[in-house]
């Protein structure tokens, strides 16, 4: 974020403007347990037109995905 000049509420405001999931892959982190855990991107401009690229996970509560956890992000190219 930092190096893109992006501030928190410009991720916010891209990921709150998301119209879909542009594309989910499998994570490689080798910590990770035996069960899956996917990836999902998310390339939406915020309020002020700038196009971001975000990546992060759906956690699960109660069984359901209830918020994306973001792991990373950067203007979209």
């Amino acid at each position: 974020m930092e190096a893109d000049g992006l501030e928190e509420m410009d991720i916010a405001e891209s990921i709150l403007n998301a119209v879909a999931i542009y594309k989910k892959i499998r994570s490689t982190r080798p910590s990770r347990n035996k069960a899956k855990e996917y990836l999902y991107i998310i390339q939406s401009p915020n309020l002020d037109g700038v196009a971001i690229y975000t990546k992060g996970k759906l956690v699960r509560e109660a069984g359901e995905e209830t918020y994306y956890f973001l792991v990373s992000s950067k203007r979209a190219l």
